[in-house]
């Protein structure tokens, strides 16, 4: 399926085969798209869990609203963001930069996030909503459906996975094979009212 495809087939699928599951060798290909997902100076700040215990799923469910595709998608993907990777030994980011790339960039990459609490976030959460758009055009791409998800108790569902003081919970990928199709596009705006030349 080529990209633009993909695109357009992208939907956020809710009902999914419970009894499906996804292979290792899928597993890694779609893990290993999702890895080339840019970052701000390569930080690769996305951290992504990959929840398979079935008892886990059932208690994540009950803190995401009761949403079935939780436990009932093959996989289930929380993306999630070390806030400090830009300061965790940065320098294997470049390891295979040139020598003058590396005197450049590492003092740069400190100078941009030290003291910056809100762009630390705010990078983090750019960083994930790119990782899952890149997994979930793979997994079209792949024969899956997929749906994005924020509705459930981050403060939770951190505590459910053991997600560490510097990690932030962004958001869910849900993976599997769709039962039922989504429902019809509820209505794209007009390109000319989301579209903006030079300035507001």
């Amino acid at each position: 399926m080529d990209t633009f495809s993909a695109i357009e087939a992208r939907r956020a699928v809710k009902q999914y085969d419970p009894e499906h599951r996804m292979s290792e060798v899928e597993l890694k290909k779609l893990l290993s798209t999702a890895l080339l997902a840019p970052t701000a100076f390569n930080i690769q700040n996305v951290r992504f869990v990959v929840v398979r215990d079935p008892e886990l799923r059932k208690k994540i469910r009950a803190a995401a609203w009761d949403q079935a595709q939780v436990t009932d998608a093959s996989v289930l993907l929380i993306l999630c963001a070390d806030l400090k990777a830009w300061e965790k030994q940065p320098g294997r980011y470049w390891r295979n930069a040139p020598k003058p790339v590396q005197d450049f960039i590492l003092p740069a990459i400190d100078q941009y996030y030290r003291g910056r609490e809100q762009v630390q976030r705010d990078e983090a959460m750019r960083s994930c909503g790119i990782a899952a758009q890149t997994l979930m055009l793979a997994a079209k791409a792949m024969g899956y459906d997929s749906c994005p998800m924020d509705g459930f108790d981050f403060d939770a569902v951190g505590k459910l996975i053991g997600l560490p003081e510097d990690h932030v919970v962004a958001m869910f990928v849900a993976v599997g094979k769709g039962v039922k199709e989504a429902w019809p596009r509820s209505g794209q705006l007009p390109m000319e009212e989301v579209v903006i030349e030079d300035s507001f």
